[in-house]
């Protein structure tokens, strides 16, 4: 009988500290920090992105920076880029067949989720149905998740630079403005779309596709203010880039490169760390990479201890 009783009681004391860890353990999950930019201020998020030359490297997660298990354009994969680095993440909306706007790179469906066709022939209902695959084409369990939805999430978290796809302008705007978050970014292709997005709303910041000195004249010659912009230059930093560069720093406007296209896909990892590297002391003030986890090992040698952009970084536990 008495031993009978103390396997009773031995039972339930395990299962106790069972369930105390099992606590424990979605307690911590749940905690989870990640490494966040927090801004007050217009006036901050535009000196977050000033050309000071003692600036930090900047680190932009092409559609959030993929990894195994983890989708491109999806919160989980954001959220997994900010445990490792701070970073700013560039992201694709298009609509659906109810003018939803959601986050999907291409027009189909096919390479980046279980469903097949064009998004524009779905509705937000259907689409929900597929899952996200990760960049190895494994599915996950992660849905596509919807414009709002990630603006919403981002808000005290990180920025969003939102590439242009069918989505029209006058949408987005208002899409940003029931979010109630103005620190966004929006890439525009030409003066006359800055010009657009930075009187509907002159607190956000603007990724200005600037390849050449006559680009760098034409948005000049439209008027939009040089401290709410960043200039992409192209895939890879060169010498040739140097005369473009001078002209944009003069404005105190950061130049990107972005690496998806280039560097990320070398083979040996040694070597992408060595353009990542070379990329910043060439002059480039932000790099865009697939591989944004990777981009900040590869830079932690080379961090400068101080820069503005420290500032606004903070650690904040995920709920």
């Amino acid at each position: 009988m008495e031993t009978s009783i103390t396997n009773r009681q031995l039972s339930s004391s395990l299962i106790l500290s069972f369930l105390l860890l099992t606590a424990t353990a979605k307690k911590t999950e749940a905690q989870t920090e990640i490494m966040a930019l927090k801004f007050k201020s217009a006036k901050e998020f535009q000196l977050f992105f000033k050309h000071t030359g003692e600036n930090i490297p900047v680190i932009s997660g092409h559609r959030g920076g993929t990894t195994t298990g983890y989708p491109e354009n999806c919160i989980a994969t954001f959220e997994n880029t900010l445990k490792y680095t701070p970073a700013f993440f560039e992201i694709d909306p298009r609509l659906t067949k109810d003018s939803i706007a959601v986050l999907m790179h291409d027009e189909t469906l096919d390479r980046t989720t279980t469903g097949k066709g064009k998004v524009s022939d779905y509705t937000l209902a259907e689409l929900q149905k597929f899952s996200l695959k990760d960049p190895q084409g494994n599915v996950t369990a992660y849905k596509i998740p919807t414009l709002d939805q990630v603006i919403r999430w981002s808000k005290g978290k990180t920025i969003l630079n939102l590439d242009h796809k069918d989505v029209p302008p006058e949408m987005i705007v208002k899409i940003i403005k029931e979010c109630n978050n103005n620190f966004i970014m929006l890439t525009v292709h030409n003066p006359t779309e800055a010009s657009f997005y930075y009187h509907n709303n002159p607190r956000h910041m603007l990724s200005a596709f600037v390849l050449s000195k006559d680009a760098f004249y034409s948005y000049e010659k439209a008027g939009v203010p040089w401290q709410n912009l960043i200039a992409y230059i192209g895939a890879t930093n060169k010498p040739g880039n140097k005369e473009l560069m001078d002209l944009l720093h003069q404005k105190k406007v950061m130049c990107m490169i972005s690496a998806a296209p280039s560097y990320d896909k070398l083979n040996n990892p040694a070597e992408r760390a060595l353009h990542y590297r070379e990329t910043f002391a060439m002059g480039a003030d932000i790099l865009e990479s697939d591989l944004p986890i990777e981009v900040a090992a590869a830079l932690k040698p080379i961090l400068p201890k101080s820069g503005i952009q420290r500032k606004f970084l903070r650690k904040v536990k995920l709920e």
